[in-house]
Parts: C-alpha cells; structure tokens; sequence
C-alpha cells in the first residue's frame, strides 16, 4: 500500500517536471525568435513599453494693437495626465488625484473606465496643484505643459480679440478670423517613460519651428482703453443695460477702438455663456434711427432731386402716408434742406424721400454700404436687414427715411459716415493691420481691399457741412460740441420693438450719435450708441452725445489735437436765425417733449408782415451760423453780412434767391465769405 502511494507521487512530481521542462522550452524558443529571428518586433515590444509619442498643439502666434502691445500671447500651462495601462490600485489613484484636484470622483471614474491609452484628466490646472500631484509620485500619473492662450488685457478689447478654446481653436473675434494664421502645426514629441511612467523627452523641439504667425490689430490699445471707460461711465449715468463705442480712420477705414459693455474676460471663456461672447459692432443690427437721414440728403443731392436751399413745409407738424400719419414732436414751419437735418424733422425726411423715390432712395442706402456686409473678414458678420425697394409700401418708404423698418451693425453705421468724410469714397473697414510669419521675418501690412465712390465730394462735403449745424446752438446733438473745432455729426432715437405686443415700444429706446471730428478735416469718425437707457437719457442728443464729445476729445488727444467737451451755448427762447426759417428753442430729438418753438406771424405763409430782425448766433469760438438770405433785398443782405464781418460776394438785383454756402452752415473765422445771387424785384418793390 505505502509502495503503491509513493509511485504515485513520483508520477506527479515527473508529470510536474515535464510540464515545466516544456513551459521553459516555449520560452527559451521565443526569447531565441525574438532576439535572433523576429529582432524588429522584439525591439517593437520594448519600444511600446518604454517610448511613445505625444502629441501637443502649436504655439498661437502673437496678437498686437497697432504699436505692438501684445493682447493674446502663449505661455505654458501644467495639464495632469493618466496612463491607465500603468496604474497600480485604480480606486485608491482616482480617490488621490480628486483630493489634489477637486475633481468629481464618480466623472474621472467614468473618463479613465475601459481606457489604456494616454488620457487628459486635467488641463491647465493651476501650478500648485500640478506641484501637489508631482509629489505623489503615483505610477502612471504624470504632468505635461502644453500651450494656453492668455490675454494680458483681460476685458481690454475681449470682443474684438475673442479667444481660443482649449484645444487651441480659435472660436471669436479675430482668434477666429485669422485662426489659420495664428494656429501654425501640431507638435510631435517623441519621450520615453521611466520606472514611474513619467514622461521624459528624448529630443529637443524648437518651438518657433512650428508657431502660428502674429498679427497685428489696427486698433490703438490706449484709444481702447478711453473708449471702454467712457462706456462704462455712461452706462452708469444713464443706466443703460448695454453700449457701444466704435471709431475709425476714414481715409484708411482702420478701426481704431470698438469698446463694448458688457464685457469679459477671456481668460475666463470656459465660465461664461457663448452668446455673451458676440461683438455687437460686428452681428447686431438694429435701427438706426434718425442717423439714416444724413445718407437720405445725401443720395436725394447726389441724385439732383433737392437742392440744398430747397424748403419744406413742415409747418403742421405732421404728414399724412397711405396707412398712418407721421409726426414731429414740434411745429417746426418751413425748413430748408440743413434745417430737416439740424432739427431732424421726420416731417421734412419724408417729403424728401417722397422726391427721391423708393428705387433711388433703395440704391442711394446700397451704396453706402447697407443690406450687405462690410467684407471686414469679421466671423459671421451681420449684413442687416434692407428688404427690396419692390416691397416696399409708401408707409414703408416713410419710415426708412428716418431709420425705422431697416437695421443696420454698428461697423455699417461707421463706415457709411466715414464715406462722408472721406470725400464721398466708402472703404471697407478692417482691423488687421498687419500679418508677420511665425519665423519671425518682418511685417507684411495689409491694404484696403474695398473701395468706392458713393457719392461725389461736393455732395459729401456739403452734407457733412450740414452735421455741422446739428452740434450747434439749435441742432439737436449740441452737447457734441468740442471746444475750439468743428464737429459733424447726426443724432438718433431709435423705439425698440416690444417682443410682447409686436409693436413699438414706448419706453425703450436705443440713442445714437454719429459724428466725425474735426469737421474741416476729419480724422476720426466715431458711432455711439447706447441700449435702454433711462427715460430722460434715451435721446441721442442727451446720451450718446456727451458720450461722442468725451471719446473724441480724449482719442483726439493721442493724435496731438487738444480739445475738450464743449457743448454750443443754449439758443434764446425767441431766436430765429431767419425770417425764412425758424428753428426750435433748444437743441431736442423729434421725440422730445419740449416747449413748441416761435411761430412766424400770420399773413405770408413764409413771412409776416411785420418780423423780428435777422440774428446771427455766434460762439464763443469765432464761429457763426450762417442765416437765411433767401427773399431779402441786397441792402439788407449787405446791412447783415457787414455788422457780422462776412465777405459778401454777389450777382444780380432785386430778391436774393440762391445763397451757398446754405443757411444753416458755420463759418469760421478764417473764412467767412457767403456769395448771393440776386434776381427779379423785391416784393413790394415796383
């Protein structure tokens, strides 16, 4: 029996020895295949375990304003990483990394669950947690910097830079427009792993070899800077939920700030709400407002159906449409072509888009630029809302004349003034100045790529004399005024519509100033506009003017001009520049609830028969507005221009009946020459 048991453990036991004798054959022969036979795939194995590849985004070029202060650069940011092949204890790893992390355990749980491969578990943590996890030294878990975007400015500019998202994609502003310029190649870097799965590069990478290009931005941060802090005290003041600032150089269409608040910071874009993010400037459009008349004069000149002394009988205060009757605030009496434009009579603007016609009037908005996009290269950018002249009904047409029924960007409102003072040329707006290679070679500036006549240079300039007598004593954007030059410029009140009722709101506005400075010679044009502001502060003249004359005087400052706000004296309650013309107390948008200005007497619809002398307004920088000499006799023309130093020059005898430059221009000091033409017989006379 005892014999029988030990045979059959001495079976086993041989069984054993030739199983391992088998086993240790196997491998022998293998190891021998790999290392004399199959070596490639050997190495292959060896390469898996200790070297591998990773894969990191580009360096982001530079973005810099106009004078080369950076506003996005690139900098290294600590970003954790799992190999999950190499992790020991998983549960005990997960539970360590959520404590240095604050991470949730449940979600790095799932992430890391059926993966073997490098994986992200956090990316652009903060320098001492990266510390904090590096000293736990846990096998498989390591820190790798890769490129984060910054921008020094914080809120400085953040609509018109944007920003990049994590995976360095540009997704805003001109990260997104210039991205493929900006985001260079991706990065390969072979590293091996030590005992503890660290990674440790085995090869230097240069990384200017494969940086994105910089560019330059034609805005001046400085600029930027005054226009966002005026904003942002104006808002205060007035209570608005939101505003824009936006100037540029009308000879070279470079926009050289677009202040919008609210801002944000970009540093921070992974808290904030996309739609937030949008550049009002570039994709909201809105109504316009009285802003459109200016663009109305000029297309109804340019097309010859008014003449600047033309006059309107806007006597009663209101004009009847097919569907609806349209009103001004004020019986404002006969008004020339200036005086619709200094008071902003909606009376006025219809009956001149009546003469001028819906194709005229459709093709006039076209040229400067409306109902298409500026082709600035800015990410989706609004074209606003022209609808075609064909559908067009009269009320329609009415209510386009003064900026209703129409929306237009901010970027559109600025680049059709800048047409105006630029002599009738509209450029496309643009703010890259300038493109450099990530190789670091010289600049290569950018150029206008659109350019057009819209409308002739007399046109423009007389139009543009005419904005002149808006910032005056008895225009409707006086608080414009800036002291010691000529400002051009244009008010505007525009109703919001409710959602609710489909209709036009009565109490939220949107209050506009357009303007360009100095008048004479104009180096900047500036659009200001601001959402809601409080009842009270929603008209352009009170709201967005102060706000115009406060940037102005400070961006003009940078440009060597010295100035400050100064808004034209208060006109007397019965001023009348002319017997031909009157013009209301004080300086108000249609809208404006104000006291009814003078009336003429009874008797000539135009003139009474016994009348107040003709006053000259004069500032207090030398400045006149020119009156009406329309229907005088030439000694009173003489009498007048002689008590107020104005060089006469004349033709003719009798009635004047042609006068330029217009009723309602300033003059200045250096040049205060009018010339009158004369004709037939003064009535009465003869």
């Amino acid at each position: 029996m005892r014999s029988t048991a030990l045979r059959a453990a001495c079976a086993r036991v041989g069984a054993l020895r030739a199983v391992f004798l088998i086993l240790f054959a196997v491998l022998a022969g293998r190891a021998a295949h790999l290392t004399v036979i199959d070596t490639q795939r050997g190495e292959w194995q060896r390469d898996r375990q200790v070297h591998t590849t990773l894969h990191l985004p580009p360096a982001r070029g530079l973005i810099v304003d106009r004078n080369g202060v950076e506003l996005a650069v690139t900098v290294a940011a600590p970003s954790v990483y799992v190999l999950p092949s190499e992790l020991g204890d998983r549960d005990a790893v997960v539970r360590q990394l959520t404590q240095k992390l604050g991470l949730s355990r449940r979600k790095l749980t799932a992430r890391l669950r059926g993966r073997t491969r490098f994986t992200f578990v956090a990316r652009w943590v903060d320098p001492d947690r990266a510390r904090a996890v590096e000293a736990l030294g846990l096998p498989g878990v390591g820190i790798v910097h890769e490129s984060k975007r910054a921008y020094p400015g914080a809120e400085l500019a953040a609509h018109a830079i944007g920003f990049a998202n994590i995976d360095g994609e540009g997704v805003r502003g001109v990260e997104q427009q210039e991205d493929a310029w900006l985001r260079g190649s991706a990065r390969s870097a072979p590293v091996e792993r030590d005992g503890s799965g660290r990674l440790l590069a085995t090869t230097a990478v240069a990384p200017r070899e494969s940086a994105g290009g910089d560019v330059a931005l034609t805005l001046d941060s400085r600029m930027q800077a005054e226009a966002e802090r005026a904003l942002r005290e104006s808002l205060e003041k007035t209570g608005a939920r939101a505003g824009t600032v936006l100037s540029l150089d009308p000879k070279t269409g470079e926009i050289l700030a677009m202040a919008e608040a609210p801002s944000f910071d970009p540093n921070r874009f992974r808290e904030l709400d996309y739609w937030t993010t949008r550049s009002r400037v570039f994709l909201d459009a809105v109504e316009p407002g009285s802003t459109l008349k200016i663009f109305l004069v000029a297309s109804a000149l340019e097309a010859g159906v008014i003449r600047a002394s033309d006059r309107f009988d806007c006597s009663e205060g209101r004009i009847h449409v097919p569907g609806k009757w349209i009103h001004d605030t004020h019986d404002y009496g006969i008004l020339d072509v200036s005086g619709v434009v200094r008071v902003s009579s909606n009376v006025g603007a219809v009956q001149i888009a009546q003469r001028l016609g819906p194709a005229a009037h459709h093709e006039g908005l076209v040229r400067f630029g409306f109902g298409a996009s500026t082709r600035s290269g800015f990410p989706v950018e609004s074209a606003g809302l022209l609808r075609p002249w064909r559908e067009w009904k009269p009320l329609d047409h009415a209510n386009i004349a003064f900026g209703q029924g129409i929306g237009v960007t901010p970027i559109q409102l600025a680049a059709a003034t800048a047409a105006l003072a630029n002599g009738g040329v509209w450029i496309a707006p643009r703010l890259i100045a300038a493109r450099r290679r990530g190789d670091g070679s010289g600049w290569i500036r950018t150029e206008p790529r659109t350019t057009r006549r819209v409308v002739s240079a007399d046109t423009a300039d007389a139009v543009l004399r005419m904005m002149e007598g808006v910032v005056g004593t008895h225009g409707t954007g006086r608080q414009a005024g800036l002291k010691g030059l000529r400002v051009a410029g244009k008010t505007g009140t525009a109703q919001k519509l409710d959602p609710e009722t489909g209709s036009y709101s009565k109490k939220d506005f949107i209050a506009w100033f357009v303007g360009a400075v100095p008048a004479d010679d104009p180096h900047l044009v500036i659009v200001a506009a601001l959402d809601e502001p409080d009842r009270g502060a929603h008209i352009g003249g009170s709201s967005a003017a102060p706000l115009f004359a406060r940037v102005a005087a400070a961006q003009l400052a940078l440009l060597g001009i010295a100035t400050e706000p100064q808004p034209a004296p208060a006109p007397l309650p019965e001023t009348r520049l002319a017997k031909r013309n009157p013009t209301p107390p004080a300086a108000i948008e249609p809208e404006e609830e104000r006291p009814a200005p003078h009336r003429p007497p009874q008797g000539d619809p135009v003139r009474g028969a016994e009348e107040t002398p003709v006053r000259v307004t004069q500032a207090d920088d030398d400045r006149i507005l020119l009156p009406d000499f329309l229907g005088l006799s030439l000694d009173e023309v003489i009498r007048i221009t002689s008590e107020n130093q104005i060089e006469l020059e004349f033709n003719g005898r009798g009635t004047a009946v042609q006068q330029e430059p217009h009723p309602g221009a300033i003059l200045d000091g250096g040049d205060r020459r009018v010339f009158v033409r004369f004709a037939g017989a003064r009535r009465g006379e003869g």
